[in-house]
């Protein structure tokens, strides 16, 4: 595998980004014949709130894994946006699901923008923002993975600094009840792509059973069941770190690509 760091001027953000990219290299003989590389599967993987770019490399196998499936890894920074078109005016969301995409497969012909070749993942504010990528856009993504998702930020966050979330999210709230059924609430997102029919990608789940957010991603367990969207979700021992996000990104592979 190939591994470099893609700087570039982002339009969408107005400001130079930093994005990790893990890429497929072609077979000896293929390399040695000058034939071009074919294309693969590209997974964008997002990190949590006060991560950045480099987090899956530095704390993860995340390399290893994709060698193993041959596929690409793509792994911006957001900072604090929860994924969000914000109202200071970053469009993370924007960059996210239209400016990145465009600009990795410019640069990387193995790249491709079919529905197949496509997945997002992401863990805790990553995993909201792979949910609300594929839940938005659900014909651009064949699979998503959430581990340890803050999976609704309509219930959860009370407790989060007001100033903060009103610059990033377009209300000028006096709390976080009213993000309800707003283009920011998953929960509203994904009954949305249920009831207009379009195919929902595959959905892989995991949350540790002592994490403060296991509630709320048994919450969306159960919504997912209700509407008949089918899914894998599993629980187990383990608390918001990496060693159990290393350990169960294995897993969350292996159910879409495997």
């Amino acid at each position: 595998m190939a591994f470099l760091e893609l700087n570039f001027r982002s339009h969408a953000l107005d400001m130079t980004v930093s994005v990790n990219v893990i890429l497929p290299e072609r077979p000896k003989a293929d390399a040695l014949a000058g034939n071009p590389l074919e294309t693969y599967k590209t997974l964008y993987l997002l990190h949590g709130l006060g991560g950045n770019h480099s987090d899956w490399m530095r704390k993860t196998s995340i390399e290893r894994y994709a060698t193993k499936y041959n596929i690409a890894v793509v792994m911006p920074g957001v900072c604090r946006s929860w994924y969000s078109d914000t109202v200071y005016g970053a469009k993370y969301f924007t960059f996210i699901t239209e400016e990145l995409p465009q600009v990795c497969r410019s640069y990387f012909r193995g790249m491709t923008s079919r529905r197949e070749d496509n997945l997002i993942g992401g863990l805790s504010m990553g995993g909201y923002g792979a949910l609300k990528a594929a839940m938005t856009y659900p014909e651009r993504y064949c699979g998503v993975i959430s581990l340890s998702g803050a999976l609704d930020i309509t219930r959860k966050n009370r407790t989060c600094n007001l100033p903060e979330w009103q610059s990033i999210f377009d209300y000028g709230m006096v709390s976080p009840d009213e993000l309800e059924g707003s283009r920011h609430d998953l929960f509203a997102l994904t009954k949305k792509a249920a009831a207009d029919g379009t195919p929902i990608p595959d959905i892989f789940l995991w949350c540790g059973t002592e994490d403060s957010l296991i509630t709320i991603n048994r919450q969306y367990r159960d919504m997912l069941t209700e509407l008949g969207i089918a899914h894998t979700y599993t629980e187990s021992e383990g608390n918001h770190n990496w060693l159990y996000w290393d350990m169960h990104i294995q897993p969350g592979l292996a159910a879409l690509l495997g």
